[in-house]
């Protein structure tokens, strides 16, 4: 894991994520295989959640092959998976990847224990072991399926994916690469998170492994992959809206920046102890 300061580059996609509009009204009687442009479709097929839906929101652009990349991009607590979606469509254009973009809506995955903190547990800020959920019943469980139904429905023929995760969505990707194995995931990109799990057994989760499934488990996969962390040099505000306060995270840091550093150092200095070597990049 590793990290980059990128301050402008944070800007000027955070002004990416407050523009957008949708171009294709979703047509329910469209062959499977018909996705172009922009639109949308309802993604229910996940049986152990087959009571819950999404919304997924793509752009695949006119120059897009068989072999473009894909990118699932996660939205923060505002859940506006079109707007995120159609923020990404010039970039797209001129990069040639492909955007998913799926609504993790209220009604579905109502606060942040059944969204950004997974479903891991019924209460994730509260966790305890009977309330554990089975891992097919995590919300981190529904993206390979998802991406595995949309290579069906485009026709894509690409074995992994990229992940971006914006905010709230920040903190839904890093927990991903945390709990969830043997997944076809490339790179991830964590934006703007408010706080985090840090990979310490010393600390009760949500903010650390214990007593979660991770506890105990060895790093070395999450730290061999590819993650970024990115957040903006200016984002120092401890007021910010929505920053959560309590010992655990203020542990961490008084804003968003410095619970970065924060997570970047910790997860470093546990890789060098264990002598794994680590691919995050902030």
């Amino acid at each position: 894991m590793g990290i980059e300061k990128m301050s402008a580059a944070f800007i000027f996609l955070f002004a990416l994520l407050l523009a957008g509009c949708d171009k294709n009204e979703f047509d329910p009687d469209a062959s499977p295989n018909a996705l172009e442009g922009a639109g949308v479709y309802n993604f229910s097929d996940y049986s152990p959640l087959n009571d819950k839906s999404l919304d997924v929101y793509y752009y695949i652009p006119t120059t897009a092959t068989q072999n473009s990349k894909i990118l699932i991009s996660l939205h923060g607590n505002g859940r506006n998976a079109q707007e995120l979606r159609s923020a990404l469509e010039d970039k797209a254009d001129l990069l040639n990847f492909i955007v998913v973009a799926p609504e993790f809506s209220q009604t579905d995955f109502p606060g942040g224990d059944a969204y950004n903190l997974g479903n891991i547990f019924e209460d994730g800020d509260n966790p305890e072991p009977s309330e554990l959920n089975p891992e097919e019943a995590w919300s981190l469980s529904i993206i390979e399926p998802l991406f595995q139904d949309f290579l069906e429905r485009s026709e894509n023929q690409n074995t992994t994916y990229d992940i971006f995760g914006h905010s709230a969505g920040g903190q839904f990707v890093h927990r991903f690469l945390i709990y969830k194995e043997d997944v076809s995931v490339n790179r991830l990109v964590c934006a703007a998170s408010g706080w985090y799990t840090v990979p310490d057994n010393n600390i009760e989760f949500p903010y650390g492994l214990a007593n979660s499934p991770a506890a105990g488990t060895s790093p070395e996969r999450y730290f061999g992959s590819s993650l970024t962390m990115l957040i903006g040099e200016n984002d120092t505000d401890p007021n910010s809206f929505n920053l959560r306060h309590n010992e655990e995270t203020d542990a961490q840091g008084l804003n968003r920046l410095e619970r970065a550093q924060h997570f970047y150092d910790t997860s470093q200095e546990i890789a060098l102890q264990g002598g794994f070597d680590s691919d995050l990049l902030y």
